[in-house]
């Protein structure tokens, strides 16, 4: 088995009406490369990239394994989206969302990002996976404090982080390497104690 069942047990699926948010497994290598070849053009003015230049390519099994790594340190976790409704035997791939930079310690606050298929975006289902990873966040990993980074221009993000009531906490600018620059980007953050329902539970409300 590629993953350790350490790693496994570090990032469970979660489950909500609509999505199934579980691990990249090996087997999902060329559905996940052909769904990112196709979301290219749109996903490009928001993916990162280094200022250092372009990096070494990796293989979509290092990818993992850096990913799992990760889950094991504690210092990020990683789900694909998946519509169950569409295929219950091998639901299709829609987008990813990931929780970066883990501190623990006083801090206890972590970083979410997320991207989703073109043809499944505007319909509540980035809200809904968002919703699934800021519940584990805040009840399993028991962090405090978690925040999203958007860039300014990124329209259909900023209805995300309006939808799980995230707060407007200002510009930073130059905060992130993106698409070739240094760009500004808004930050939204929420506190565990602003959420008085599951967020899933919010989000159906609102």
């Amino acid at each position: 088995m590629f993953f350790s069942r350490r790693a496994k047990h570090l990032v469970p699926d979660l489950v909500s009406d609509r999505l199934l948010l579980r691990q990249l497994a090996a087997r999902d290598e060329a559905e996940w490369i052909n769904l990112r070849y196709a979301n290219s053009k749109w996903l490009k003015p928001w993916d990162p990239t280094s200022p250092m230049g372009p990096p070494a390519a990796i293989t979509f099994r290092e990818m993992l394994k850096a990913k799992d790594e990760a889950a094991v340190e504690g210092s990020g976790y990683s789900w694909a989206l998946a519509l169950p409704q569409l295929h219950q035997s091998q639901p299709p791939l829609i987008g990813q969302v990931s929780v970066s930079s883990v501190q623990y310690g006083a801090a206890r606050t972590a970083s979410i990002g997320y991207w989703i298929d073109r043809n499944h975006a505007g319909f509540g289902l980035m809200p809904e996976a968002c919703a699934l990873v800021v519940d584990h966040c805040f009840e399993q990993l028991q962090l405090h404090r978690l925040e999203i980074n958007i860039r300014p221009e990124n329209a259909a993000s900023l209805r995300v982080v309006d939808k799980l009531g995230f707060r407007d906490e200002g510009l930073r600018k130059g905060y992130l390497h993106i698409d070739g620059q240094w760009r500004d980007h808004r930050t939204f953050a929420l506190n565990r104690e602003e959420l008085k329902t599951t967020m899933l539970e919010h989000i159906y409300e609102h």
